[in-house]
């Protein structure tokens, strides 16, 4: 990936511009923060073709004036002891106005959700894909069917990948157990160890920040290029104690929106690179644990990560954009806002199809005294004529006792639905026949 060109400072702008002459035209023309409703780094404007009577100096001048007057410092330093900051731009206001209407409103009252049995369902959906996909963003190879598989029927990780994809998964049920309480280095630390256990060369290092003597991490670019330098080891623990300040709403530099402050806890966390490895997945569990202690319950059924890895170079590029431009947080916000916004329209029109679908496969089977996770399993069976279900998988989908599972899985095969055989001490439940002949519909299990 190529690295983004260090963007002139208004230092540097200055030494180059004829202020007495230039500056009052740049003043008068009203540049605003953002160029056709994009914020373009300098590496992006260089390309551009700047205002008439403007040269593209003169232009990135005014940029940075604009963003200046209305940016906010954070209490985030980086290693030169520069403040990171970020401005709160027309686009940026309208995508988190957006985003809380959608939490309040239109997810709040979907069946499919607020249905209990549903709600259960979508929820450990949910929590796979971000294991899953937060997991591969780390270099995981396992592929998604492999990795639904084990975390499906709970067999034991066969390797590396397998055991990331397994920690992350417990790391997002543990976030959902402690999201009420503050967040605390202690839990910052236990949760690392969660999603690292097992997967380090040093397994002492699961759950601690690196220590000073040690060889500090960096972030290198797939052709092995240095691109980030995180703070010396020995400034760690102020530093992680200052990140938990910020994100139990320490205001005392004002007033941060709940979902941007989530954002800059996730690029806080990436900057200080405190951990020997597992830097990533913590940074985005940490942003799950903000939303959901901020009361945005449905970001308990979003995966980010799944909208991140489709184009990691454009997420590891914001980053990028951040360090190169006097540490302007602004870019990395937007990158995630539009990611947060991709995942709530995904979840929407995933939970319109998925309620049509175990709808018509209740028309389709003249079956109206199936429990909703019976439902659930028939409609995935009528896509997938090959599954198999065990009561384990059964119970693990939708957070049920295992009785409840054998219960519900007797039941359909003594109605003819389903096909019972011994696998060992187990049985294993396979569609029957008869279900190869109604419409598929499609769905998830």
């Amino acid at each position: 990936m190529r690295l983004p060109l260090t963007a002139p400072t208004l230092q540097e702008l200055f030494a180059k511009i004829d202020l007495n002459a230039r500056l009052p035209k740049i003043f008068e023309a009203g540049i605003a923060p953002t160029v056709d409703g994009q914020y373009p780094h300098w590496d992006q404007l260089r390309h551009r073709t700047p205002p008439e009577g403007f040269s593209r100096d003169e232009w990135w001048m005014g940029l940075k004036f604009a963003r200046a007057n209305v940016s906010r410092a954070l209490p985030l330093q980086g290693t030169s002891g520069a403040r990171f900051g970020y401005c709160l731009t027309d686009e940026t206001l309208a995508t988190l106005s957006w985003i809380d209407q959608q939490a309040g409103g239109q997810i709040l009252v979907s069946e499919g959700v607020t249905d209990s049995g549903n709600r259960s369902r979508y929820l450990v959906s949910s929590l796979m894909e971000e294991a899953i996909t937060s997991s591969q963003l780390e270099g995981a190879t396992s592929t998604r069917k492999v990795a639904k598989d084990m975390l499906r029927t709970g067999r034991p990780p066969r390797d590396r990948s397998e055991r990331m994809i397994l920690n992350n998964y417990h790391a997002m049920t543990r976030i959902s157990e402690v999201a009420a309480q503050p967040l605390t280095p202690d839990l910052v630390y236990e949760l690392h160890r969660i999603l690292t256990e097992g997967t380090l060369d040093d397994p002492d290092a699961a759950g601690r920040p690196q220590r000073a003597g040690e060889a500090r991490v960096g972030v290198y670019d797939p052709e092995g290029q240095r691109v980030h330098n995180p703070p010396p080891a020995d400034e760690l623990p102020a530093r992680m104690e200052a990140l938990c300040r910020f994100a139990n709403g320490d205001n005392s530099g004002g007033y941060i929106h709940p979902v941007i402050r989530a954002i800059l806890l996730h690029l806080w966390l990436a900057y200080d690179h405190p951990f020997e490895d597992g830097n990533g997945r913590t940074a985005r569990a940490l942003f799950y644990w903000s939303m959901v202690s901020s009361k945005y319950w449905m970001f308990e059924f979003l995966s980010i990560s799944r909208i991140l890895r489709e184009a990691p170079a454009a997420y590891a590029r914001s980053f990028l954009y951040v360090e190169t431009d006097e540490f302007d947080a602004t870019y990395f916000v937007l990158y995630q806002l539009a990611a947060i916004r991709r995942a709530i329209n995904d979840l929407m029109e995933y939970m319109r199809r998925s309620t049509d679908e175990v709808r018509q496969t209740e028309r389709l089977l003249h079956e109206s005294t199936l429990n909703h996770r019976q439902m659930a399993l028939l409609t995935h069976a009528m896509r997938h004529p090959d599954a198999e279900y065990t009561v384990h998988s059964h119970a693990t989908i939708h957070r049920v006792t295992p009785q409840s599972a054998r219960t519900d899985l007797l039941d359909l095969e003594t109605r003819g639905l389903l096909e019972r055989r011994q696998a060992g001490k187990k049985f294993v439940f396979r569609p029957a026949p008869n279900l190869a002949h109604l419409t598929p519909t499609g769905g998830l299990h």
